[in-house]
């Protein structure tokens, strides 16, 4: 790409934590896909038998992804993450006194949902931004015990690991229900759900080298036996008439509507890539880019750097900040004069970024009221580097150069200013 001072270099993608591109051999399935795609459950066609086929089957391929039993378990495929925490939400029939155990470190979508139903207990961070799994525990214990434990399988925001087998047989024995968002983590390492006694998954297929719209919700069966669904309409009945509906049985009952059939052959075709290139060699990749990340920024004068230390098990993913200069400046100078695309901002995870910005309630408070009147350029984040399968060690180098360069440049922030977008641009940019 061709950056500011008119050179050409090679775009460097570090934001994966948000979107991955997609595998060559996703693309290749989709294409190859594509001459029979059809409506799934809808058609006596050819067409239409060969996309239902491709459609059930990958119910089983994302099944025995996260190691879950077909007899006991279903996969549901709605759009991703956020729709499939909604989805179990809303059909766990929570009452408005009932309690959801959850974390600072979740994303929104692991909060909000949760909210809408039922009352948020939540498991507070170290300035480090983890909790133990005593910390843990003391929240099961308390008073009313909860129904849910909703917890992030790896944080968006810093990559931290938590350590989930420990946590949800604490909660198990104790008969709550431990469901997992697994949208960083299942990229990245294995999920047995099975070995970790998780009894509830959901994962995004654009964080899984798969952005064609899909993502998945795995759960045990027996919870989606009765009731009503979330989303209402064809494919999610058997029968209607003007007094009375008889909803379809399984999966169909959550998936309303045309289902979207190539992002889930795109999703199953992304796990089978996964497995092919094998989990030795994708733990070890990020493994390496972690500890090239560390060193890189240890070496940036200044760098203030969020989240745990080397010791902890972590995703190759950093958050960090230049004193002096603002998340979104930083942002755009690492794009406009780079090449280098990382993300910035709260990482739909306000809450916890708070937390590692040190902010207390007044801060909070008064961000919140700058929102409401416009200024959302008043709102504090972070920078994020994050790496995918693509990642290589020329790349975290290129970040860390940069990085240096712009921390030595302080004289070039006065060049930028708010575009039409609120982004910011250098001045006279034009695309």
């Amino acid at each position: 790409m061709r950056v500011l001072d008119g050179s050409e270099r090679p775009y460097v993608d570090l934001d994966s934590a948000a979107t991955t591109s997609a595998a060559v051999s996703v693309a290749r399935a989709v294409h190859e896909f594509g001459p029979w795609y059809s409506s799934v459950h809808r058609g006596a066609g050819m067409r239409s038998r060969v996309a239902s086929a491709r459609y059930e089957e990958a119910r089983h391929t994302v099944l025995d992804f996260v190691g879950a039993d077909a007899r006991t378990h279903v996969a549901i495929f709605p759009r991703n993450t956020t729709e499939a925490l909604n989805i179990l939400a809303f059909r766990l029939r929570l009452a408005p006194d009932d309690v959801v155990l959850t974390t600072a470190v979740e994303h929104h979508a692991n909060l909000l949902p949760w909210r809408r139903h039922a009352r948020l207990r939540t498991v507070d961070v170290t300035a480090e931004g983890t909790f133990t799994v005593e910390d843990v525990v003391a929240g099961l214990d308390a008073s009313p015990r909860p129904q849910v434990l909703a917890l992030t399988g790896a944080s968006n925001v810093t990559g931290w690991v938590p350590p989930l087998a420990e946590i949800a047989a604490a909660a198990r024995q104790r008969g709550v229900l431990v469901v997992v968002d697994g949208a960083q983590l299942a990229p990245h390492r294995p999920v047995d759900m099975t070995a970790l006694g998780v009894d509830v998954l959901a994962l995004s297929g654009h964080k899984l080298y798969a952005p064609y719209g899909a993502g998945a919700l795995v759960a045990p069966r027996e919870l989606f036996a009765g009731g009503e669904p979330l989303l209402v309409g064809g494919g999610a009945v058997s029968a209607v008439s003007f007094d009375d509906v008889v909803w379809a049985d399984g999966p169909e009952r959550e998936e309303a509507g045309s289902p979207n059939v190539l992002g889930v052959v795109a999703l199953a075709a992304a796990t089978q890539d996964v497995l092919a290139q094998g989990w030795s060699a994708v733990v070890a990749h990020d493994r390496e880019l972690t500890w090239a990340l560390d060193a890189e920024l240890a070496a940036v004068p200044g760098l203030v750097r969020y989240g745990p230390g080397p010791s902890a098990d972590r995703l190759p993913i950093a958050v960090f900040n230049l004193p002096g200069m603002s998340d979104s400046l930083l942002a755009a100078r690492l794009s406009y004069e780079f090449g280098i695309g990382v993300r910035n901002g709260c990482f739909c995870a306000h809450p916890y970024v708070g937390r590692l910005l040190s902010l207390d309630d007044a801060d909070v408070r008064r961000y919140h009221d700058d929102v409401r009147a416009g200024r959302r350029d008043r709102v504090p984040g972070a920078v994020r580097a994050s790496t995918g399968r693509g990642t290589s060690l020329r790349d975290v180098a290129a970040l860390g150069e940069a990085l240096r360069t712009i921390a030595g440049t302080p004289g070039r922030n006065q060049d930028y200013r708010p575009g039409a977008h609120g982004d910011l641009q250098p001045d006279g940019w034009r695309a």
